[in-house]
């Protein structure tokens, strides 16, 4: 058997609890990982809100990306073996001793990068690589992140200055050191927002990567000219209205082997703020779930 933190039943955190469940089989195209560490993101309680859809399977266990051991391959798998550490998406549940992971979406972990940086990668982190990558901006332009303090943002403004963009991002002041850490200008959030971003880019800015939304981002969107460079990846449908698009996701696989690069590098911290054993994982998973946690929360098994 294999412990894991699940949710009973779609809506709030009284439907979430641990569970003993069988070790699961690896499908086509799948792998079985012992985990030694998940990622904690907004969207496993959104998930769990049934906001995503309320098709999937009951119990259902939380987390969508885990570094762990491969045990056993299904059939179809090419490239992974038992014994080797990886990390991807998690299809089976990532808060757990054992899930599966999608082979697809997974790349093999360097020795440079420990199981909690890997587990940090597959979310965040691969969302903000698309994004980068999407909006295709040469060296010397500047780049404004909305919402820059959070999982995304954080490796979205690490990756952009690796790539030799100035970065500016939006964030409340108690957040400033933290987003100049990353190697970005700091713009308050709030009203005259836009007045702000233009002080601290008189040129303007030439791609936005919006993580808020809403009001937020009508407000920050006149500051950019060519507004095909500005893609969303929590508000597509204003994004699209205001002339940008929504972030294409690329094949994980292979942003995964560049994220790991980077990290080797050291031109890419996770920004891990918070490390929780399993039994933590409530704790964890409020902390995601009042959209006031900086950087990345990760839980680390034992």
């Amino acid at each position: 058997m294999s412990k894991a933190f699940a949710y009973r039943a779609y809506g709030g955190p009284e439907n979430q609890e641990f569970l003993e469940r069988p070790v699961p089989a690896p499908g086509p195209g799948q792998l079985l990982v012992l985990v030694r560490a998940a990622g904690v993101n907004p969207v496993d309680w959104k998930i769990r809100n049934g906001w995503l859809g309320t098709g999937g399977p009951l119990p259902g266990v939380f987390g969508v990306e885990a570094s762990g051991v491969v045990q056993q391959t299904g059939a179809g798998v090419d490239g992974f073996t038992p014994g080797e550490e990886v990390f991807g998406t998690a299809v089976a549940g990532g808060y757990a001793e054992h899930t599966l992971l999608d082979a697809a979406g997974t790349a093999h972990k360097p020795l440079g990068v420990t199981f909690a940086e890997a587990a940090a990668l597959p979310v965040a982190a691969a969302t903000a690589y698309d994004a980068v990558e999407q909006l295709g901006l040469e060296a010397g332009r500047t780049l404004l992140v909305l919402g820059i303090a959070g999982g995304v943002g954080s490796a979205a403004a690490q990756i952009a200055r690796a790539r030799g963009l100035t970065v500016i991002g939006t964030a409340s002041d108690r957040n400033r050191e933290y987003v100049e850490g990353l190697g970005a200008v700091q713009i308050r959030y709030g009203e005259g927002v836009a007045d702000r971003i233009r002080a601290a880019a008189p040129d303007g800015v030439d791609g936005i990567i919006d993580l808020i939304g809403g009001e937020d981002l009508r407000e920050a969107a006149p500051v950019l000219a060519d507004r095909t460079r500005l893609v969303s990846t929590v508000d597509p449908g204003t994004a699209a209205a205001l002339g940008g698009g929504a972030v294409h996701r690329a094949p994980a696989g292979a942003a995964l082997t560049a994220l790991a690069g980077l990290v080797t590098d050291g031109a890419l911290d996770p920004r891990i703020t918070g490390s929780f054993p399993l039994d933590r994982a409530p704790e964890a998973l409020a902390e995601v779930e009042t959209g006031h946690a900086r950087g990345k929360l990760v839980l680390v098994m034992e």
